[in-house]
């Protein structure tokens, strides 16, 4: 019932297949978006070498990869998209953490009386402000148990203690 989809990622295969061209696809997408069915495009599961190919090929506004504090190989890719002014949306980003990272994560949460999950959803919103999160929410209470990560702060103690053990 739309006349127009406001963003369409595209998705490259898993991170263990072999490297897909871009350009093929994207132009495809920019037609799309020419003939007024796309906003915008953004892309997803990509390197930041995908990345800028990407950018020499289309405008991109939001890459969407894995990133949480555990699994960061994006650290890179997250920065360089804050520096263009482009949104990153990391998905999984509350699960998969380490042993050592999950300590690290409960002491903070205890600290400030929160989640382990709101931590971990704050620490994101701490890393960068073009982060945009999309976490799964399964009911209201959940919903709101989210929202609620966004006004804790953390300090620079509670950042310096997730880093511990990395």
């Amino acid at each position: 019932g739309v006349d127009r989809l406001d963003v369409v990622n595209l998705r490259l295969g898993d991170v263990e297949q072999a490297e897909v061209s871009l350009a093929e696809p994207l132009e495809a997408l920019l037609a799309l978006r020419d003939e007024g069915l796309i906003r915008h495009l953004g892309i997803s599961n990509v390197t930041l070498e995908e990345f800028e190919a990407a950018r020499a090929i289309a405008p991109i506004v939001c890459v969407q990869n894995l990133y949480n504090l555990s699994r960061r190989d994006d650290d890179a890719l997250v920065d360089a998209c804050a520096e263009a002014g482009i949104a990153y949306v990391p998905f999984f980003p509350v699960g998969g953490f380490q042993p050592v990272t999950a300590e690290r994560l409960e002491a903070v949460a205890a600290r400030h009386g929160a989640t382990v999950p709101q931590v971990a959803l704050a620490w994101l919103l701490a890393r960068s402000p073009n982060i945009l999160l999309i976490p799964g929410t399964g009911s209201p209470a959940h919903l709101e148990e989210n929202i609620d990560a966004g006004a804790l702060k953390l300090t620079a103690a509670d950042l310096a203690d997730l880093e511990v053990g990395r």
